[in-house]
């Protein structure tokens, strides 16, 4: 579900993270705990699935030594160190093109730029380590203001969450843009009155941003 833009009201741009800024890998982490605690990988996805660890931590319910612990305990191994479980938890985040971070910065004197994103501290940690290495601003130097899910304890495609950006940022609906991969996040940003852009392979976001 893709809207065409109003480039006539457009005056802020709502990014989300994975997949539309960075390349992510969704089924890695799974399959890397899988290797490290010798065990199938459909076993470790339904040991995930069943105790909701993903979306306990992204919705900040858990903190990061409690999701590592949480790890430990499901996968029955209290020997993993924490940059053991950090690891292997970060190989969903793959290379990220330097274009898209390039292109971004130079929309900054147009338009108020936002990210939103379901993610976790240690993801977000970690990508601003590669901006850093990059010699590129950190994720929250990047835009004007940052929505993490953990931080404010909602998820996509709750529509609470774009309700409460809207609201923080103040900003008017039909003139924010908001970028997705997730076809159900952009139909419930779109029932909100937001302008919003599904991004689908084999375009990127370049693409999408070519002719703002």
């Amino acid at each position: 579900m893709e809207s065409i833009l109003d480039k006539s009201t457009l005056k802020n741009l709502i990014f989300d993270l994975g997949d539309v800024i960075i390349p992510i890998d969704l089924t890695a982490p799974v399959r890397n705990f899988a290797m490290l605690a010798n065990l199938p990988e459909d076993e470790v996805r339904a040991i995930w699935k069943q105790h909701s660890i993903w979306d306990q931590y992204e919705t900040g319910l858990i903190d990061d030594d409690a999701f590592r612990n949480h790890v430990r305990q499901l996968l029955k191994n209290d020997q993993w160190a924490d940059e053991v479980i950090d690891t292997a938890w970060n190989t969903v985040l793959l290379d990220l093109p330097i274009e898209r971070i390039k292109r971004i910065k130079e929309l900054k004197s147009t338009y108020r730029l936002f990210l939103l994103s379901n993610t976790s501290p240690i993801h977000i940690r970690q990508v601003n380590r590669v901006l850093t290495g990059m010699d590129q601003p950190t994720l929250e130097e990047l835009f004007e203001r940052v929505f993490y899910s953990y931080d404010v304890r909602l998820m996509k495609p709750s529509p609470e969450i774009y309700r409460h950006v809207l609201a923080e940022a103040g900003l008017v609906a039909e003139e924010t843009a908001f970028f997705d991969d997730n076809g159900a996040n952009i139909k419930a940003a779109a029932e909100l009155g937001i302008q919003a852009v599904h991004v689908q392979p084999p375009m990127t976001i370049l693409n999408y941003l070519e002719n703002i």
